[in-house]
């Protein structure tokens, strides 16, 4: 597990890229409602959440493109829509998804091999 902190591309923005906090523990990613409001990011879904405190949260879940500085490629990411003044937070299905991984000790991406389960063809 580790936390760094890394540039990120919110699609439906034409401001410059914003600092993001990347949490190996957190599942989703974690953007602040009036910011996902101001470009336009629609809500899609709820998500029930349980913060590190214990507290079990209902929030808003929605869909924009991400593009992660140093890594290839822009993905539609879910995001939840975080209480006003939030951390910008990436969590692990986001960097699995970019096919990455938190070097803990030197604070840094490295690329992952996805693993993919065997299948039964019907002939």
């Amino acid at each position: 597990m580790g936390m760094l902190k890394q540039r990120v591309q919110v699609a439906n923005s034409k401001k410059p890229e914003l600092e993001f906090w990347i949490d190996t523990g957190a599942l989703y990613t974690f953007i602040p409602e009036d910011y996902l409001e101001r470009i336009a990011v629609e809500p899609a879904a709820t998500r029930h959440l349980v913060p590190a405190d214990g507290r079990q949260k209902t929030r808003l879940l929605g869909f924009c493109d991400l593009q992660i500085e140093g890594i290839e490629g822009s993905i539609p990411r879910p995001v939840i829509f975080a209480p006003k003044g939030s951390l910008l937070l990436i969590g692990a299905t986001a960097l699995e998804n970019f096919g990455v991984e938190v070097d803990p000790i030197h604070k840094r991406f490295k690329p992952i091999s996805a693993v993919i389960g065997g299948f039964l063809a019907s002939s």
